[in-house]
């Protein structure tokens, strides 16, 4: 049977973020969400970035110090129920694969890497749920240390997002490097983040928004400084803005930056966050701006949640590519028939639990989606379209599990891309699933609405037995003869399958 988890009451979020990581600790009750816990540690990942874009080794340990700090308080949770990501410095990073084994280890749970469009897409959930549900278009903006976040959404669900590569750390560094704050190194900074927002500005403009908001630490320590400053009586104002930035100017080095609210972990990165935010209100033709408490790991929480209680964003995205795609769904849905009643079979034996249902049953939904591009290699059409897609709710590697399994599905199987590409436990778990996938596949080839006569199924940890009704293979000559030649396929993963 699959191992089935029990919904835990305490759940926590990790944000490793470019400038700073976050982690907060919530409970569930009475369906209401509780926050018990903060942490907040300035690390500057992305600042720890070399010429080759390579996490240095004294990045690597201020950042594993902090998630072993981290560890310490959520390491005794149970397996998901903690939901740890990484965002534009380990989308960017040569090493991030070595960083995050270490980064794992330290925390005590598996960190994932989000696309830009998911971490949007996070950032609004984390937005919406800590505002009242105006019912009224949201614009809302975060900028984080390598890239920013740009939302529209209404109510819970975003509209469009984009996430572009400017942010405060990376800024900072290229047009305001140790710490001088010219004229010349804001116009250069102006224009950087003007080319940036160019391409998106008209088709934002179009879509409209009755209400501005901002999230995440950069958001938050501007609003401040311009309201001790005394620069704005309430949000972030351009106004504000303009005045900053010339106060900035007059200082000309950090050093001598004295700005009320403004503290000095923050201070390094402020210059680039302010010319970001200085550059969007002027493209995007913003007055005024609120900021919220919520942010990537408020949204973590609440996607995760969702998760737990099966209102699964994930379960939209797929039914949103078979339908895109015209998918025989019909069909899908028979070979993911098939496909979870020979993982109930295995499930123990080869130590399957619910997550590897999810994994298995999504990829037998779409193991035919690249039909819609050509029936030939469909099986690689379908893997690329999955290793690349922007799909809400999937880290990358989640992702990359998805087109592992729909290129693994027939013919050749490529045991050796799933081990370059896939480490630790779960390349044994890919593999396994690959397997049960094909067998899937092959037993459904007639494409009828008659299941195949499969009585049992049983496994070792190198072997799969199948028993079917006595005669049927008989009677199903195609299936015998391709149940032999599968025997071949399966050679390269070390797995020996019998059939009675």
């Amino acid at each position: 049977m699959i191992r089935r988890l029990k919904p835990p009451e305490t759940v926590a979020a990790v944000d490793l973020g470019s400038n700073s990581f976050h982690m907060i600790v919530a409970q569930v009750r009475d369906g209401h969400v509780h926050m018990l816990d903060r942490l907040r540690e300035t690390v500057r990942l992305a600042g720890g970035l070399d010429r080759r874009d390579r996490i240095t080794a004294e990045a690597m340990d201020r950042a594993t110090a902090c998630l072993e700090r981290f560890g310490q308080r959520v390491r005794d949770l149970p397996r998901g129920a903690v939901r740890a990501v990484g965002t534009n410095t380990l989308r960017k990073a040569t090493n991030a694969a070595q960083f995050m084994e270490r980064a794992a280890a330290a925390l005590g749970h598996p960190i994932e890497v989000i696309g830009g469009h998911e971490e949007a897409r996070l950032i609004y959930l984390g937005v919406a749920h800590t505002l009242s549900d105006d019912g009224g278009r949201r614009l809302v903006v975060d900028i984080g240390g390598g890239s920013t976040e740009l939302i529209i959404g209404e109510r819970f669900e975003p509209i469009h997002g984009e996430s572009l590569y400017m942010g405060c750390v990376r800024f900072s560094q290229l047009y305001f490097p140790e710490g001088r704050i010219t004229e010349t190194g804001w116009r250069a900074a102006d224009l950087a983040a003007r080319l940036e927002l160019q391409p998106v500005e008209r088709h934002y403009a179009a879509l409209g928004w009755e209400s501005a908001l901002g999230a995440s630490g950069t958001l938050l320590a501007v609003e401040r400084v311009l309201h001790e400053q005394g620069w704005s009586r309430g949000g972030i104002t351009l106004e504000g803005l303009r005045r900053l930035r010339q106060a900035m100017i007059a200082a000309g080095d950090l050093s001598k930056l004295e700005l009320a609210g403004l503290g000095e972990d923050r201070k390094p990165v402020f210059p680039g966050g302010a010319a970001v935010l200085l550059a969007i209100f002027e493209a995007l033709d913003i007055d005024t701006m609120q900021v919220s408490d919520g942010a990537l790991r408020e949204g973590l929480v609440f996607d995760l949640l969702g998760r737990i209680s099966h209102e699964d964003v994930r379960e939209r995205t797929i039914d949103g590519l078979m339908h895109r795609f015209q998918v025989d769904t019909d069909h899908a849905l028979r070979v993911e028939s098939t496909a979870r009643t020979l993982l109930e079979y295995v499930a123990e034996a080869w130590d399957m639990d619910e997550d590897a249902a999810d994994t298995l049953g999504w990829a037998a939904r779409l193991h035919e989606l690249g039909l819609s591009i050509s029936h030939a290699g469909y099986h690689k059409h379908g893997a690329y379209l999955l290793a690349n897609a922007d799909l809400a709710g999937y880290s990358r590697q989640g992702q990359q599990w998805l087109s592992l399994l729909v290129l693994n599905h027939r013919r050749k199987f490529r045991v050796g891309l799933i081990r370059q590409s896939v480490s630790g436990d779960m390349q044994l778990r890919l593999v396994r699933l690959a397997v049960l996938l094909r067998l899937a596949v092959l037993l459904r080839r007639s494409r009828g609405d008659t299941p195949p006569a499969l009585q049992s199924a049983s496994a070792t940890s190198n072997g799969l037995k199948l028993v079917f009704s006595p005669g049927w293979l008989d009677t199903h000559p195609l299936t015998r003869a391709d149940l032999e030649r599968e025997k071949e396929y399966l050679k390269p993963a070390g797995v020996k399958l019998k059939v009675e």
